[in-house]
């Protein structure tokens, strides 16, 4: 027994010490247990003076259980002494990796402690890796990821995919292969130029629909989506040729034609507005060139267009009868076969071009305003390197698509499939996020029997994609936020790293149910923490601003009670690591210095001793707690 109950206030217990604590190691952290007749309650220490120390309830063992929460508390006449080491398995975990677990980190509390987590309780859930910049996220999260994969149970049907945002993970995980043949890695890039990164992504046109299309032209306002859905309606047809196809393509033009006959606009415009609109959507049948017959002469549509000295149109009442005849008054439905599936980025700008005009567009002022920026921005993205990334070499459909995303050349399966999007700017690199992410998320949907395979989208920098924009305006959600609702019933989970979660959506947060901490300093983002994160105290969020590099606080529902503990330094790292100023300013060279991606030497790699970028996280000196001789190992 090391004291007694003093003081009981909601979940802190006072105990009055009847020890010497200045012959004692530092007990912050540790965890006491209190002895009474009918429970034992469980409590972490927050808080040592030379007379008094405060614990917070973490729980309470019941029959070699333990039962994380504060629902209970310890009577006055409870005995409070150390946890032993049996129970702080109960609590933290065996040390002994099953086949459902994975090792984690280190204990930074009781020296030596393995933190082995279950994969279910921790992976089939959307979880957030948070901490400022060189805090180690990219390494916690590499770690883990190679240690999941050195299992003894191979995780041969994993689906991870990584967004990327600075081609950091390639190193770290190029070599998978070399744990077991039966695990691969997959790595594209948006690199056009170089291409020893992987493949170059490339998303099939055909497969985006309005939501797709708005996200990449960036709408702004909820009247642009009919303007976009009738494009997808019509780059099947005007991209087909058919008999079918090319009399609905005469209908469709014959329409557009017709109205701006009718306009009532002079007719100087009407004729220069119907030789456009012929002149790049035409047919052998109705184009300028179309001849109209009269009795005793033959003439071409184009010179029936013709405005005479007076400002008139002379055979106005000729064109609109000879465009007439290719209306079709009953809407004849056009065979899915006779559709043409595959088509280019130029044939959707083809395709919205047209719809502007079908929409009416030479006639308003006010529909060209809201439709015509689209039409812009959808030539600006034709005419640019960027529509490299939509120029698919043949035609797929979606679940084609997606599972030759999860699949090397040869057929092998690949657990990781790494995105490159580091060569594009935030806005491109949001949208390609959000359509992969979109077609992930319908493939899982429409996935039976449900939930029989998983995906999980892991999204580096995730405060610069994984935003409150305006999607729900827009289309009525966001993806990311869907996922993070609805996801888990359908197998499909997301994995946040940030180094700012202030400025992540709050719902996609708020549904991570387990979180891994490192340093964090900024004030915003501690007070965002904790109001947004779930069961976090004040205690922890004061020790997240003192973490040394590659140390955090893990907490969730893969963990029974907040885990402070090291991450070993992963074998390959990810090319995260700082520029070195001492070379790059001193080195007495005309040459670029090369990043050779080897282990600087000050960097220990021996996990054993609990180094992480060259900084011990366990102390020189050892103490095994003797005067409860109980033989639990705790850091001095």
């Amino acid at each position: 027994m090391i004291g007694s109950v003093l003081e009981i206030i909601d979940n802190r217990v006072i105990i009055k010490l009847a020890i010497d604590i200045n012959q004692q190691p530092n007990l912050i952290g540790l965890h006491v247990v209190f002895d009474d007749i009918d429970k034992k309650i469980a409590a972490e220490v927050v808080n040592v003076s030379q007379e008094v120390m405060t614990t917070v309830i973490v729980g309470e063992f019941i029959d070699k259980q333990f039962i994380p929460g504060a629902t209970k508390k310890p009577s006055f006449k409870s005995q409070p002494r150390l946890i032993t080491l049996e129970e702080l398995e109960y609590m933290l975990g065996s040390q002994t990796v099953s086949p459902n677990e994975t090792n984690f980190g280190t204990s930074n509390i009781y020296d030596g402690y393995k933190i082995n987590v279950n994969v279910n309780d921790f992976f089939s859930n959307h979880f957030s890796v948070l901490g400022n910049s060189g805090s180690g996220k990219s390494c916690t999260v590499a770690s883990i990821m190679q240690k999941l994969f050195l299992n003894e149970r191979l995780p041969v049907n994993a689906n991870f995919f990584f967004f990327d945002a600075y081609g950091e993970y390639n190193s770290a995980f190029s070599k998978l292969y070399q744990t077991n043949q039966k695990l691969n890695y997959k790595s594209f890039t948006t690199s056009i130029e170089t291409n020893n990164e992987g493949e170059i992504l490339k998303i099939p046109v055909w497969l985006l629909d309005v939501d797709d299309l708005a996200l990449l032209l960036d709408a702004d306002s909820p009247t642009q989506l009919p303007i976009l859905e009738k494009t997808l309606n019509l780059v099947p047809i005007l991209t087909g040729s058919s008999s079918a196809v090319v009399k609905k393509k005469n209908d469709i033009i014959a329409r557009a034609v017709q109205d701006i006959l009718l306009s009532g606009n002079d007719s100087t415009k009407i004729r220069d507005q119907v030789t456009a609109v012929l002149t790049k959507f035409n047919t052998p049948e109705l184009n300028l060139e179309s001849q109209i017959v009269q009795p005793g002469y033959v003439r071409t549509l184009k010179q029936c267009l013709f405005v005479d000295k007076t400002g008139k149109m002379q055979e106005m009442e000729l064109v609109v009868e000879f465009i007439r005849g290719y209306i079709v008054d009953e809407d004849e439905a056009i065979q899915t076969e006779d559709l043409n599936p595959f088509y280019t980025l130029s044939d959707l700008e083809l395709a919205m071009d047209f719809a502007l005009i079908n929409e009416g567009i030479l006639k308003s002022d006010k529909v060209f305003d809201y439709a015509n920026i689209l039409s812009v921005r959808l030539h600006t993205l034709v005419n640019s390197s960027y529509r490299e990334y939509f120029n698919y070499p043949r035609f797929v459909d979606k679940r084609t698509y997606v599972e030759s995303l999860m699949h090397l050349a040869d057929g092998s399966k690949c657990q990781i499939i790494n995105f490159n999007i580091n060569y594009v700017d935030d806005r491109m690199a949001k949208v390609i996020t959000k359509i992969v992410s979109r077609m992930l998320f319908s493939v899982a949907a429409n996935t039976y029997p449900r939930g029989s395979r998983a995906f999980h989208i892991i999204i580096e920098e995730a405060h610069r994609y994984v935003i409150k924009d305006r999607d729900v305006d827009l289309l009525g959600y966001n993806i990311f936020e869907r996922i993070t609702k609805e996801g888990r019933k359908y197998g499909i989970f997301l994995g946040l790293i940030t180094q700012r979660p202030s400025e992540l959506s709050d719902t996609c947060i708020s549904q991570c149910t387990n979180f891994i901490i490192l340093r964090t300093l900024h004030p915003k983002d501690l007070d965002y923490i904790k109001n947004m994160v779930p069961n976090i105290s004040i205690e922890i969020v004061q020790q997240l601003k003192n973490l040394k590099p590659g140390n955090c606080i893990a907490f969730g529902n893969a963990f029974k009670v907040p885990v402070s503990m090291y991450i070993d330094l992963p074998n390959p790292q990810p090319m995260s690591n700082n520029v070195d100023i001492g070379t790059v300013w001193y080195t007495d060279t005309t040459t670029p210095v090369v990043n050779s991606f080897s282990t600087p030497s000050n960097i220990n790699m021996n996990p054993q001793i609990g180094e992480y970028n060259g900084i011990s996280t366990g102390s020189a000196s050892r103490f095994v707690n003797s005067f409860e001789g109980q033989g639990v190992p705790i850091n001095n």
